[in-house]
């Protein structure tokens, strides 16, 4: 979804990776303003995907990836994969307010976790998939592996959302406040 992220103060990487991020993770809640429960768990369109479910997955994601990251991931494959399997599916419990609080959650601790460490160029060991051979990886590289996570499934996001009732990604910047609408006739 389209946001102004402000540049960082000079030398702070850290700072610009942590805001587009946090815009991407932006893109899920603004999907999710002013539609009732149901409407958040349809999945009105070819995916079975919905705007909740999208949001549920990745928070999930998120969160398995900085104790990862941290080197706390220390849960059998099987059960990481039935975790990512159900993933995608709200539970009744996991409403609207409660997905986003977690969603919140999950933000401030990586946020936190991000900013406690000496260097980006901090390693930890990723593992193997089937797409990926794994290794040593820099917190770098899983930052940026995180934002792509969220970029992809906020464009379906918004695909979804649009779906529903019709709005798009700008008119709920502008409805949620996110950014101010412009002047459009003044626009060069």
């Amino acid at each position: 979804m389209p946001v102004v992220v402000q540049p960082e103060a000079r030398g702070d990487e850290r700072g610009a990776l942590l805001a587009y991020l946090e815009a991407q993770r932006g893109a899920f809640r603004r999907a999710l303003h002013g539609l009732t429960e149901e409407q958040a768990r349809s999945a009105p369109s070819a995916s079975e995907c919905s705007v909740l479910g999208l949001l549920k997955h990745v928070t999930l994601g998120e969160e398995g990836w900085v104790r990862k990251f941290k080197g706390e991931e220390d849960r059998p494959a099987a059960e990481q994969m039935k975790e990512w399997q159900s993933g995608w599916t709200p539970a009744p419990e996991e409403t609207i307010e409660v997905l986003i609080a977690r969603n919140e959650r999950v933000a401030a601790e990586t946020e936190a976790a991000v900013r406690a460490l000496p260097s980006l160029d901090e390693t930890f060991v990723s593992p193997k998939y089937p797409w990926d051979e794994g290794g040593e990886r820099s917190w770098r590289w899983g930052l940026l592996h995180l934002m792509e996570e969220l970029a992809r499934h906020a464009g379906h996001v918004d695909v979804i959302r649009e779906t529903i009732d019709g709005k798009g990604a700008f008119d709920l910047v502008f409805e949620t406040g996110a950014m101010p609408e412009p002047d459009w006739p003044t626009v060069p």
